[in-house]
């Protein structure tokens, strides 16, 4: 249990927007966990391989492969269907919203979002 407790956890970012991914990586920096960023979705899903994370804070709308495929591909694949996802997107509409929590996102956050309340999904999750 304690080591659970000592535990250092891994998030990947996967955000095209460097403002937004440098505020997400100071936030999710101050509690403490190692943060890896991805600015699109090709290498996103190299840096799963790579990074072994225990979440991913997911944009949707990104160059090359969008959030969506993203999402289908990592919960096809038996070694990544488990790991936590959250969605973070402009795309705020409820058909969106249901899209992704249908399609295996643990939480779905729209922008603007406060980097704080983020935070505090995550460590739920987590």
């Amino acid at each position: 249990m304690a080591e659970e407790k000592d535990k250092k956890f891994r998030i990947l970012l996967i955000e095209d927007d460097p403002a937004i991914s440098n505020v997400v990586e100071l936030n999710l920096k101050l509690d403490n966990y190692d943060v890896y960023l991805a600015s699109d979705g090709e290498e996103g899903l190299k840096m799963v391989k790579e990074t072994d994370p225990d979440l991913i804070i997911l944009d949707v709308m990104m160059p090359k492969i969008d959030g969506w495929q993203v999402l289908m591909e990592l919960k096809a694949e038996d070694a990544t269907k488990d790991i936590p996802v959250i969605m973070l997107t402009a795309i705020d509409d409820e058909q969106s919203k249901v899209i992704g929590l249908r399609g295996g996102a643990d939480d779905y956050v729209p922008k603007p979002f406060s980097p704080l309340e983020l935070a505090a999904r995550v460590r739920v999750i987590l």
